[in-house]
């Protein structure tokens, strides 16, 4: 079902309200999400971005009802990863010789994912594309979050089409982020932040900094995910500005693994600590091996100081919390302290060997951790108490 954003603009994507996983398994999508496609009519018609492969034959037939595939002129491809490029292979196969405008790294991706030597025209920042009354201009934004991401601007209409930036896993009939929840809405935006863009913070700065200095006047941003930013737009562009500055918020999060609870307790006992000496910080504990690791990255991102605990398990550390530790290095977080501790029977390395994780991660370790051998006792529970105290 398409819909009119403007008199030349026409929302063609795909709202996907059963979508739970994505990126495979790695982020958990319990809102929905949506591939959003735009179809621009001026003198030449221009196609921004498809869907997502699953829905290929469906985005075509749907497309169909709304126009003559003859009558598209251009594509633009604004990123090449299969979200947004996966129903090209079904819509090439009837207009194959239509112009699609990428930049240079998205033709690399695009023949490398499906092998095809379409007419492809490379662009760079401040290429344009007269298109009637009405001009495109393009913007390279590479590492948004691909080496391959470019951002679209049609001029009058004043539509940043920004692909991944600015976007969120958010299924909704609205469309528009003034007519959804907005807790709701903003939840899900750093959560995309978080875990999609965040490795890439420095980037985003420079490139949202360079975007106004080209005092383009900006009325609408439609991002390839989630909904579009039409009242007050620049809203969650200054929102990317602030998570972007090495963010945090007066959080503390615990992450655990544990074997026979002793590691729990543990936790248990310093959040105890943390709650003693400041009652208003937030606390997160989150079992690893439970919790959904979107969640966790995503309360990582806004936290001052994050613990991780682990049980000692042949010399290191649980299996869950070695899988964390690697998605937390590949953030590249700034302005967060952290430490360990960890329960264990014999040798008790988990602790050492998770403080060296996160300094290579970035952290600034505030203390050596803190290991309880055994099964926490009265006196080692206290200890774990004081722990958390001198956190704060």
């Amino acid at each position: 079902m398409s819909k009119k954003i403007t008199d030349i603009v026409t929302w063609v994507g795909k709202v996907d309200w059963e979508l739970k996983k994505f990126h495979g398994d790695e982020y958990t999508t319990n809102k929905g999400s949506s591939y959003n496609s735009y179809l621009i009519k001026d003198e030449k018609t221009v196609l921004i971005d498809t869907v997502w492969l699953p829905h290929d034959k469906e985005f075509v037939e749907n497309l169909k009802k709304e126009i003559d595939l003859n009558k598209i002129d251009y594509i633009v491809v604004n990123h090449g990863e299969v979200d947004h490029s996966g129903a090209l292979v079904e819509l090439m196969k009837q207009i194959p010789n239509t112009p699609i405008y990428c930049t240079a790294n998205a033709i690399k991706s695009l023949k490398g994912q499906y092998h095809m030597d379409w007419n492809f025209v490379a662009v760079k920042t401040k290429d344009t594309l007269n298109i009637g009354k009405h001009t495109l201009t393009f913007i390279e934004a590479p590492m948004l979050h691909w080496p391959d991401t470019m951002f679209t601007y049609l001029d009058k209409e004043n539509i940043l089409f920004s692909n991944d930036g600015f976007g969120q896993h958010y299924a909704t009939e609205s469309l528009y982020a003034h007519k959804v929840d907005k807790a709701q809405l903003y939840e899900e935006a750093l959560k995309y932040y978080a875990n999609i863009l965040a490795p890439f913070s420095m980037f985003v700065t420079k490139k949202i900094n360079e975007i106004l200095g080209f005092n383009l006047p900006i009325d609408m941003i439609c991002p390839s995910h989630g909904v579009i930013w039409k009242e007050n737009p620049t809203q969650i562009v200054e929102k990317y500005l602030e998570w972007a500055g090495s963010y945090q918020e007066n959080q503390i999060t615990i992450i655990y693994d544990t074997m026979w609870n002793n590691t729990k307790k543990m936790a248990e006992a310093i959040a105890k600590g943390i709650y003693n000496k400041d009652k208003e910080v937030t606390i997160k504990l989150m079992n690893s091996a439970k919790e959904d690791k979107t969640d966790i990255l995503t309360q990582v991102f806004k936290s001052k100081i994050v613990l991780v605990g682990s049980s000692t398990v042949n010399n290191g550390y649980l299996f869950s919390i070695a899988g964390i530790l690697e998605m937390i290095k590949g953030m590249k977080l700034k302005n967060k302290k952290a430490t360990a501790f960890g329960s264990y029977g014999w040798s008790g390395e988990a602790v050492k060997l998770i403080l060296e994780e996160l300094k290579e991660a970035g952290f600034e370790t505030i203390n050596e951790g803190i290991k309880v051998n055994w099964t926490p006792d009265e006196e080692a529970s206290k200890k774990c108490i004081e722990f958390g105290e001198s956190l704060v």
